[in-house]
């Protein structure tokens, strides 16, 4: 179909450029704030997304265009507009096994989640072309790279309280964020997306071995743009160390790990650096810069874990009645905290609002059918990532497709102990990289021609 159509938007008009520009200002915006985890800060995120979302529509009506470009975007948004019915079922509270115990929050929850769903619907209409899906990867990059370094900062400079928010550090950066957890997880799906669209940069391997090859392209990747995106990985890479999350370093380090040995088997003609540069993850950022930046103080804290002085296991022992009364259905979307006392037999020394594991949430709140569908669909997207790893050529949306297997799998090493799809500003990021599994793989190769 010709891009200028009346049933399709302009992939590089004015309002397209508007709007992509809105949806970066955003993802480099909503961690600033306090992660939006304060009531004040997520509205602000949510009147700013329901805005754009309202001149999307505008301009769709007024120029007769679709509101969905391609068939795959609606698939992309089905569990998002399961959960909106399924929390509207728990709020209205028609159907007797369907209620919730917190009305109040679920609420909340439902508007948050349709605020994300249009998020979604933004992203997979207007990062229709590589260059779009670049603009969208420079945002994410910027917002880590701003996150590590202010973080970095007041963690060396031990200033008493945070100069702008006023919160205390104590001797773990946190970045703009409350919680050094989510600082952490938010930094590692960053770092993700940065070391795939690193690996796109590479040349690919040819068949025989050459070594005045391989010194051209590494030399070439140490004075060209490419140094850039190095560099950020580095500065996040501190941030992230810093932070002394346990699961937040061992989760990226992982996922790294992981999804590197599997794509030996998934590329058809992996990079000629593809190994050295994975190596130079783990070898100079780990290892050099780690001591530098007190990476002993990290393997101190995982020397001294014991599930003697943790809580978070009796929370998720504890947890497990309530799920056997509500398996199928759940307590009610945001209500954790106002059910789990009723379980909890005994207080603990630290105060615990959520679960410090997502799946024993979800499954707390919303039962054991919604949580199978909304796992299922982030599975999908990782099986996406490596089908555009092993189908595509185009070696953008391969690196990208790596960089979002990455972030999926440290996400859901995270959540097994933390809570940090609690967190807006993780949550949103994380739908962006679920978003882009989809893009980079059923985006057409030529973005001058639309086709649906």
């Amino acid at each position: 179909m010709d891009i200028r159509s009346p049933h399709t938007i302009k992939p590089f008009g004015f309002f397209n450029r508007f709007m992509l520009l809105g949806l970066c200002a955003l993802i480099i915006w909503m961690p600033i704030p306090l992660g939006s985890n304060r009531i004040w800060s997520l509205a602000i995120l949510e009147l700013c997304i329901l805005l754009l979302g309202v001149a999307h529509i505008g301009y769709c009506i007024k120029h007769n265009a679709l509101l969905l470009r391609y068939h795959w975007q609606k698939y992309a948004l089905i569990p998002i507009g399961l959960m909106l019915v399924y929390l509207c079922l728990q709020l209205l509270n028609w159907l007797p096994v369907i209620n919730t115990v917190d009305g109040y929050q679920t609420a909340q929850q439902l508007l948050k989640t349709f605020c994300y769903g249009v998020f979604i619907l933004l992203l997979s209409q207007y990062c229709q072309s590589s260059q779009a899906i670049r603009w969208l990867l420079i945002a994410i990059i910027l917002s880590g790279c701003l996150q590590a370094f202010y973080g970095t900062l007041l963690n060396l400079l031990q200033l008493d309280v945070s100069p702008v928010f006023g919160y205390s550090d104590g001797d773990r950066a946190r970045g703009s964020f409350v919680y050094q957890n989510h600082f952490a997880n938010y930094l590692a799906l960053c770092l993700s997306i940065a070391f795939g669209w690193l690996l796109s940069e590479l040349k690919t391997s040819k068949k025989e071995f050459d070594l005045r090859a391989m010194m051209i392209d590494l030399l070439s990747t140490l004075f060209s743009r490419k140094l850039i995106l190095r560099l950020a990985i580095v500065i996040m890479v501190i941030g992230l160390i810093l932070s002394r999350s346990r699961m937040g370093n061992a989760g990226f380090f992982t996922a790294l790990g992981v999804v590197s040995l599997l794509s030996m088997f998934i590329y058809r003609r992996p990079p000629t650096l593809f190994k050295p540069l994975v190596l130079s993850i783990f070898i100079l950022d780990l290892l050099i810069v780690g001591s530098i930046f007190g990476v002993d103080k990290l393997k101190q804290r995982l020397d001294d874990t014991s599930f003697s002085s943790e809580t978070r296991d009796e929370v998720v022992m504890d947890s497990l009645p309530i799920i056997q009364e509500h398996l199928f259905t759940g307590t009610g979307g945001g209500s954790f905290y106002t059910v789990f006392p009723q379980y909890q037999p005994q207080f603990y020394s630290g105060f615990y609002d959520h679960a410090h594991n997502e799946y024993i949430q979800f499954v707390v709140e919303y039962g054991i059918v919604m949580t199978a569908i909304l796992g299922l669909w982030v599975l999908y997207a990782f099986w996406l990532a490596c089908r555009t790893m092993y189908l595509r050529n185009n070696k953008l949306y391969k690196g990208v497709a790596f960089g979002c297997a990455m972030a999926i799998v440290h996400m859901l090493l995270h959540i097994s102990v933390d809570f940090n799809l609690q967190s807006p500003s993780n949550t949103l990021l994380f739908l962006t990289i679920l978003t882009l599994c989809w893009l980079v793989r059923y985006l057409p190769a030529d973005t001058h021609k639309i086709v649906r």
